[in-house]
This record gives C-alpha cells, sequence and structure tokens, in this order.
C-alpha cells in the first residue's frame, strides 16, 4: 500500500489541527461526555475522507460523462412543418 503524506511545520501543526477540528464541526462532547476522539486523530479523518470524496466525486463525474456521451437524442420532428 502506498503511503500519501504532508509535512507541516512543528510550529503550525496545532493551527492545522485546530482549524480543521473547528471546520469540520468536532464536537467537544459526545452524548454529554468528553469525545473521546483526539482531536488529531478527528483531523487525521477529516483529511482522509476529503480524499476520498473528492476521488468519488471525480469519478461519479466521469462516468455521468460517460454515459451522457453515449446517449444519442432521439430525432424528434414536426410534422406540420
Amino acid at each position: 500500500m502506498a503511503t500519501f503524506s504532508v509535512e507541516i511545520q512543528d510550529n503550525d501543526v496545532d493551527r492545522v489541527i485546530e482549524a480543521i477540528c473547528a471546520n469540520y464541526n468536532r464536537p467537544e462532547l459526545v452524548d454529554n461526555l468528553p469525545n473521546a476522539e483526539t482531536k488529531a486523530s478527528f483531523a487525521n479523518r477529516m483529511v482522509r475522507q476529503f480524499l476520498s470524496d473528492h476521488v468519488r466525486r471525480y469519478e461519479l463525474d466521469n462516468i455521468k460523462k460517460s454515459v451522457e456521451n453515449s446517449i444519442s437524442l432521439p430525432t424528434i420532428t414536426d410534422p406540420q412543418a
């Protein structure tokens, strides 16, 4: 399996994790208990989800285009013309 990685400056890691948690609405509480998923784990999961969602959208768009291009329009004429 391949590994895809990014490097973040040490002094920026907390900023990046906080931003992802805020932008993806990580709850501090789950069922009135502290969230057991760490902020780092949540951020990692959201990045993986982001990548998967974009691959899915890209592939679905390509399938849609392929199907649309394979369908011929019917010939419909106006008998009154």
